[in-house]
């Protein structure tokens, strides 16, 4: 027992933990870089049979803590039976920890073990691999990048300049240097070199304004009608839901801005346009008031399903969510992950159609702003095509399925990244929270409650300009950082042939 527990995977399998604990709630923000420190340490001197238990054990007890709602989904909202609930989250989590799997066998195979230089790389593979984990995998899925836990640190700077994949890349290398001075002896000049540009560069960008107001404060109300997951489809429960949003509208009146969170109306636009959407337009109107409502829209013709947001009274537009959750609304893998469908039974979960990606901005008080549909807040590289145009940003979404688990908190400080990248205030607006107002720089301006019926009312200013990531994209960052591959195999290839000589 003794001699298992001192193995590296057992200390993989607890680094993966650590590493989990750094996003919120729990916001350890210092545990990234002892965590990575672990597992490259683990793989300094690994084979690549070696690399694929310890990267699998790092990786399972990463998303085993991390995505840990999964369970709490399938089984207490989902209605699946426990065992088919534990299995399937088994799976999910199994499935992802192949990322750090793929991370830990290829730093092993491109380099030498025992060898400082395999160090040095391996920063350059890990934000290559969340990269791909990000933008590939069943459409994406970029949830937890290590740059998400430094908020409240001074890496927080270089979020407008570099953005998630550049923060998360010199967060890997504070890593590194950790192992190379403490197993190899070198680099200890580096430190303290790194701690005052670091702290000088990151203080100095803290303070740097990006942005700039552009149109005149905006008075918005957020509300979270805390509609339980059970009753939001029940057909004897609409009016209630429909009756709750419409007369705390009615209430705010005094706002330029009114919001509902995603699918507050629990039926499809056809079936109540003419009894309920269309005079309350009216009313908006009359009141000088932009209204944002969320609903499913069916195409009868084509019998297709979208998950969209409509602008009404002094605003125009409507938005088709484009980036689909797999395995929530899209199924991969059919015609096998058909049977999940039918497990969870929910309408109209797996059938949803994705929307053009080339949808105008919807408009509200004569301002346009990127509107993103719940799972979409976590996409960085879908906000800056359109940003500049965009005055501000809003999510709605429904967290409501994951109860009081991990997932309302991390999904909340996704979602903040949206803002500081942009500079750009965010209007993030749920159903069962974290509803709230998000500054510019990131900052929590309001916040509601989880799990309470909130009315959330502040200011907003319509900000314009660009900021360095926007402007160049996260591709490019990635890019560059891609091409320390060559300049170390060159290196590599230098030093063997000068030892020949």
């Amino acid at each position: 027992m003794l001699k298992f527990l001192l193995r590296w995977e057992f200390t993989c399998f607890l680094s993966g933990i650590l590493l989990a604990l750094s996003f919120s709630p729990t916001d350890l923000f210092y545990a990234p870089f002892v965590a990575l420190a672990l597992l490259f340490k683990a793989l300094d001197q690994a084979n690549w049979k070696q690399a694929l238990f310890r990267g699998g054990f790092f990786g399972f007890g990463f998303f085993g803590v991390a995505v840990s709602w999964v369970f709490v989904s399938i089984y207490f909202y989902g209605h699946a039976h426990i065992v088919l609930a534990v299995l399937l989250t088994l799976i999910f989590c199994l499935f992802w920890s192949l990322s750090i799997v793929l991370f830990a066998t290829l730093s092993v195979s491109l380099t030498v073990p025992g060898s400082y230089s395999r160090i040095f790389i391996m920063p350059v593979i890990w934000c290559l691999v969340e990269y791909f984990r990000g933008q590939f995998i069943f459409n994406g899925f970029p949830w937890l990048q290590i740059a998400y836990s430094q908020f409240e640190t001074p890496f927080s700077g270089f979020i407008p300049v570099i953005g998630a994949y550049g923060v998360g890349f010199l967060m890997a290398i504070c890593s590194s240097l950790i192992v190379i001075v403490s197993t190899y002896k070198k680099g200890f000049f580096l430190f303290p070199i790194l701690i005052l540009l670091v702290s000088y560069s990151a203080n100095y960008l803290k303070h740097t304004i990006w942005t700039f107001p552009d149109g005149k404060p905006l008075t918005v109300t957020l509300l979270q009608g805390n509609v339980s997951q059970d009753n939001k489809w029940d057909p004897s429960y609409k009016d209630k839901t429909l009756d709750w949003y419409k007369s705390k509208t009615e209430q705010h009146w005094d706002s330029d801005l009114i919001i509902w969170p995603e699918t507050a109306i629990p039926a499809f636009q056809h079936e109540i346009d003419a009894d309920f959407l269309t005079p309350l337009s009216d009313d908006a109107k009359r009141h000088d008031t932009a209204l944002i409502v969320s609903l499913p829209i069916k195409n009868n013709e084509k019998g297709e399903y979208y998950n969209a947001a409509l602008t009404l009274g002094q605003g125009q537009g409507d938005y088709k969510k484009i980036h689909l959750l797999p395995f929530g609304e899209y199924l991969p893998l059919q015609p096998l992950s058909g049977y999940l469908l039918d497990s969870l039974n929910i309408m109209p979960i797996g059938s949803f159609t994705p929307g053009s990606d080339q949808q105008p901005l919807m408009r509200a008080k004569g301002y346009p702003f990127i509107l993103t549909i719940c799972y979409e807040a976590v996409f960085g590289e879908q906000t800056p095509a359109r940003l500049k145009d965009a005055r501000f940003l809003v999510n709605v979404t429904n967290d409501g399925w994951f109860g009081h688990s991990l997932e309302p908190y991390q999904h909340m400080q996704m979602a903040r990244m949206r803002a500081l990248e942009s500079g750009r205030y965010l209007l993030r607006v749920t159903n069962t929270g974290l509803t709230a107002i998000v500054g510019p720089k990131g900052q929590m301006h309001y916040q509601a409650p989880l799990f309470e019926p909130a009315e959330l009312t502040g200011k907003i200013i319509p900000m314009a300009g660009v900021t360095p990531i926007t402007m160049i994209g996260d591709k490019a960052i990635v890019f560059i950082i891609a091409l320390f591959i060559p300049f170390w195999v060159s290196v590599v290839n230098y030093r063997k042939k000068s030892s020949i000589k």
